[in-house]
């Protein structure tokens, strides 16, 4: 993924960075992929690109899940391919009292014209009214 961020994040060909929004939406229409394929050109350098995912990749807040003591909801596509699904229901294992919802979704980032939008904004309203 880095040498492709490397050798085309920048370049007028959307190729390389459509590697990435086909994870984020893998089911995402043609608009989807070229809105986000624009936007990720627009707002990020390859430099930048490259380096935002060497320091995301590398956080690791494991060990501090066991000592949070607020209400948690920790929500995750089942079929996400940026994130397994397994990571964010480990997370929520370990974090005292937290609610896990699995959303019927294979985004990355829910689109509002999937079912799985719905579910994760009644969930989200439930969690804020407790």
């Amino acid at each position: 993924m880095m040498q492709l961020m490397k050798a085309g994040w920048g370049t007028d060909n959307p190729a390389f960075r459509q590697m990435f929004t086909s994870l984020f939406f893998p089911e995402g229409t043609k608009e989807i992929f070229d809105s986000f394929n624009e936007l990720q050109r627009a707002s990020i350098s390859s430099e930048n690109a490259i380096r935002f995912r060497e320091v995301v990749g590398n956080i690791d807040v494991r060990d501090l899940l066991s000592k949070l003591k607020i209400p948690t909801l920790v929500t995750h596509s089942r079929g996400d391919a940026i994130v397994p699904w397994e990571y964010g229901r480990a997370m929520a294992s370990e974090i005292p009292g937290a609610r896990f919802v699995t959303l019927q979704s294979k985004n990355h980032i829910l689109l509002d014209s999937e079912p799985a939008h719905e579910r994760l904004l009644e969930e989200v309203r439930e969690f804020l009214k407790s």
